[in-house]
């Protein structure tokens, strides 16, 4: 879901062609997998195309290509830490700490909550302060 909010975001924003964007599981039980169901929904109803994404596993190659791998709650970013390569952790980041009211928070994964608008609505919320602060800290 998050990726395909952050891509309209840059692209509205026209500046696709400054970011790299993709999204991998800490798992790969899913693999191939579009996503589920009741995202497809979500994000169909909002306009979105999510007909491009597939799961898949994160892979150490993306853990030195990106700049930031952003994950939805902690037991995703420890494991993201766990399995870094040495040097990347400093990386990895939670989602909603980009927000100062929400530092430490999660967003729940929707696959065990059930509240796939709820994941929808946080991450419309968060991802365009995460836009704003890589156009302030871009290395370009």
């Amino acid at each position: 879901m998050a990726n395909a909010i952050f891509r309209r975001l840059v692209k509205q924003a026209g500046v696709q062609n400054q970011y790299q964007i993709d999204s991998a599981g800490t798992s790969d039980e899913e693999q191939g997998h579009y996503p589920n169901p009741h995202v497809r929904k979500i994000l169909s109803q909002h306009g979105y195309d999510w007909r491009y994404l597939h799961a898949r596993k994160i892979t150490p190659r993306d853990y030195k290509w990106a700049d930031y791998i952003i994950g939805m709650d902690t037991q995703n970013v420890a494991d993201l830490k766990i399995n870094a390569p040495l040097g990347c952790r400093s990386k990895i980041h939670l989602c909603l700490n980009i927000l100062p009211d929400h530092h430490g928070q999660e967003i729940p994964d929707p696959w065990y909550t059930h509240k796939f608008s709820y994941t929808y609505n946080v991450l419309v919320k968060v991802l365009p302060v995460w836009l704003r602060y890589f156009q302030k800290h871009s290395k370009n």
